[in-house]
C-alpha cells in the first residue's frame, strides 16, 4: 500500500511539471567588475519549472586594487610597479532556483544561484605588448565558486535576456598571483555584474 501511494505521488509530481515546457538555453555573457571586463558562456537546463542545472565559463581581467594608472605626454598608459597582467577563467557548475514563480508575471523571472568548480589564473608579463605577451603566459589552478542573485526578462523564453549580480570566489591556498612587483594576491574574485543574452538549444 505504501509503495502504491509513493508511485501515485511520484506520477502526480511528473505530470504536474509535464504541463509546462522546460527549456535548455545557452547564453553569451558580458561581465563587469572592479577588476576589469570579461566575457563568457552559460549553459542552463531547466529540470523543473523552478530548478535548473547551470554551468558557466568566464574569462575576465583581474586587476589589483592598488594599481595606479598614469598617462605620458603621448597618451600611453602605464601602471606603476606592475609585473603581470592577470586573467581569471573559472568554470562554475551549480544550480539555479527560481523565486516567486506563482506570485509574479512570467516576464520577470528572478532566481538565486550557487555553484562551485575549478578555476584558472593566467599571467602575462606587463613589460611586453598585450597580444605578444601571451607567448609567455603561465597558468595556475585552484578551486572557485559563486553565489548570485539575478533575473531573466521577457515572455520569450526561447531568447531570454538576463542580469546577474554575483560574488565570484577564487582563492589560492599557497602561493598567490603577482600583479604588482613584490605583492602576491591570494583572492582573485569579487563582485561581478553580468548581462546574459540567450537562445534555445
Amino acid at each position: 500500500m505504501k509503495s502504491l501511494i509513493f508511485i501515485l505521488i511520484l506520477l502526480s509530481f511528473f505530470s504536474l511539471h509535464a504541463q509546462e515546457r522546460l527549456y535548455t538555453n545557452m547564453y553569451f555573457d558580458l561581465h563587469f567588475s572592479e577588476g576589469g571586463l570579461g566575457i563568457g558562456l552559460t549553459y542552463n537546463k531547466e529540470i523543473t519549472p523552478t530548478l535548473s542545472f547551470s554551468s558557466d565559463l568566464m574569462f575576465s581581467e583581474s586587476k589589483d586594487a592598488q594599481e595606479f594608472e598614469y598617462y605620458d605626454y603621448w597618451g600611453n598608459v602605464y601602471v606603476v610597479g606592475k609585473k603581470n597582467r592577470v586573467f581569471i577563467m573559472p568554470l562554475n557548475l551549480g544550480m539555479k532556483y527560481r523565486l516567486f514563480k506563482d506570485d509574479i508575471l512570467d516576464n520577470f523571472r528572478p532566481f538565486v544561484q550557487f555553484s562551485i568548480g575549478p578555476a584558472m589564473a593566467i599571467t602575462t608579463p606587463y613589460k611586453y605588448e598585450f597580444f605578444s605577451s601571451f607567448k609567455y603566459a603561465q597558468a595556475k589552478f585552484t578551486l572557485g565558486g559563486s553565489v548570485g542573485l539575478g533575473a531573466y526578462f521577457g515572455y520569450d523564453r526561447k531568447n531570454p535576456i538576463g542580469i546577474t549580480v554575483k560574488y565570484q570566489f577564487i582563492h589560492f591556498f599557497k602561493n598567490g598571483i603577482e600583479n604588482l612587483e613584490g605583492f602576491k594576491r591570494k583572492d582573485l574574485g569579487g563582485i561581478f555584474i553580468t548581462l546574459n543574452f540567450g537562445f534555445t538549444i
